[in-house]
């Protein structure tokens, strides 16, 4: 598929959204005849950031349309599975959740079950869950989340199974009510969809290719999550780097990371993710420049050998992603730096897998979500030769982990007795409370008499380093 994508309006037109907010109504009237109290909805979403950002907004839906929410599975009217399609373990996974609900179906037959999600834009799914999970009510793509109150009203009107999953290059629907799952830390989507196409990857095939939102869009939210007391704010993207490419304004990443670190308000700029093709130094010298952005670098290098890294079609170097990282590190000397890695790529070999193990020895991530290849049937990593056996890839796997667990452990070592700025997000445990640095470090930290710091920013001093979290005080 070509990776270029026409400038042209993706938004759902305010007709469309009009028409649903007319079976917003008609729903709800439905349910208000139906329910002598409100009915409960059990959502759970699977998978990254931006599906979560997704489930705030279909939760959002729902709520407009009458329901409240349980995470009591048994009490639920509506039982609703946001899907990710990433690794066949997700997959066998909400295949195992969606099985075991059958009996609640059988015992009280008006109850709805949902699937939507990356998985539910997979042909292949699709024609599984029509043929051996009849009890699924309704069944939607990726690029229909605004249309739910329409398939609602078809489901409880009709009676009939309800499938809506349209290929495409997907939408952007805006002014859609979102239900916050926290008030702390607030996910902003700045764009959907890629154009990669990254061998291995399915996700421009059920996402969509790229779409950025309008500045002006984005700011609203802002401020929006702002207002409501939100501290952390995390912009959304399959490559947030390729932000602004659609759009017809002077607007790129590095500028709009600008225009929200000018906001008026106490809070901070976290994002993710981003592509090493597309990082640029004037994205690196906008993190230094910003005081509200988070110094903390999100760059996923999947394998450190360029062959591997073609077969990926990464489309960047070793090389290149080493130069990238030592401008970041020189622009920000206490910058934090994260990644992913595939582990076990097909037709990789231990040499090349070693070129892994440089690579993180040369940049000493902070830490690292490190995966043995999973096969996507649809991409073309599926189809090639993959001779390592799964034994053999989770042994390369443990000597990567243990390289890292030595990198994390020697890394927060140097913090203790340091005073770091975090934000208090909530409780570890009883007494115990927890907050990022701003390098992403979780630090845990006891409560003190008389201090409400929860959903503030405060002073940690750090005095038990652990490998991947620490241990602190309040200052």
């Amino acid at each position: 598929m070509d990776g270029n994508k026409p400038k042209k309006s993706c938004k759902v037109s305010d007709e469309e959204l009009k028409r649903q907010k007319e079976y917003t109504a008609l729903v709800g009237s439905v349910i208000t005849s139906r329910f002598s109290d409100r009915p409960l909805a059990f959502v759970h979403t699977y998978g990254c950031q931006g599906n979560v950002s997704d489930g705030e907004r279909i939760k959002g839906i729902l709520e407009t349309l009458g329901y409240g929410f349980t995470e009591n599975i048994e009490e639920a009217s509506l039982i609703l599975y946001n899907t990710c399609a990433i690794r066949e373990h997700a997959e066998d996974r909400i295949y195992g959740n969606v099985g075991a609900i059958k009996k609640l179906k059988k015992q009280n037959p008006d109850l709805i079950i949902a699937l939507c999600g990356c998985m539910m834009q997979q042909e292949r799914v699709v024609e599984k869950i029509r043929k051996s999970y009849p009890f699924v009510d309704l069944v939607f793509g990726t690029h229909v989340i605004h249309k739910l109150p329409e398939l609602m009203y078809r489901v409880l009107c009709t009676g009939k199974r309800v499938f809506e999953c349209p290929d495409g290059d997907g939408v952007i629907a805006e002014n859609l009510p979102v239900h916050r799952d926290g008030v702390i830390k607030g996910w902003l989507p700045i764009m959907y969809g890629c154009n990669n196409f990254c061998s291995y990857c399915i996700v421009p095939y059920v996402k969509g290719r790229e779409r950025s939102r309008e500045p002006e869009d984005i700011i609203a939210e802002a401020k929006e999550l702002i207002a409501m007391g939100c501290k952390d704010i995390t912009l959304l993207g399959q490559n947030v780097n390729s932000y602004g490419k659609n759009l017809d304004c002077d607007i790129n990443f590095a500028k709009l990371l600008r225009q929200i670190n000018d906001l008026e308000g106490d809070f901070i700029i976290r994002f993710m993710t981003s592509h090493p093709k597309d990082c640029s130094k004037e994205l690196l010298d906008t993190m230094a420049e910003c005081d509200k952005v988070a110094k903390h670098l999100h760059l996923p290098f999947q394998s450190g050998n360029n062959r591997v890294l073609e077969e990926m079609n990464r489309r960047y170097t070793r090389e290149q992603y080493l130069e990238l990282a030592e401008y970041a590190r020189k622009v920000m000397p206490g910058l934090s730096m994260t990644s992913d890695v595939i582990v076990g790529f097909p037709g990789e070999t231990y040499e090349e897998f070693k070129d892994t193990l440089t690579l993180i020895e040369k940049v000493q991530f902070t830490s690292l979500y490190t995966f043995i290849f999973s096969s996507r049937p649809g991409t073309k990593a599926a189809e090639m030769p993959d001779p390592i056996s799964r034994d053999e890839k989770g042994r390369w796997f443990k000597e990567l982990t243990d390289l890292q667990e030595k990198i994390a452990g020697e890394r927060t070592a140097k913090m203790k007795d340091k005073i770091y700025t975090v934000l208090c997000e909530g409780y570890a445990r009883d007494g115990i409370l927890n907050g990022r640095t701003q390098g992403n470090v979780m630090i845990e930290f006891p409560e003190v008499e008389g201090r409400d710091v929860l959903g503030q920013f405060c002073e940690v001093k750090v005095t038990e380093p652990l490998t991947w979290i620490v241990r602190g005080e309040l200052v």
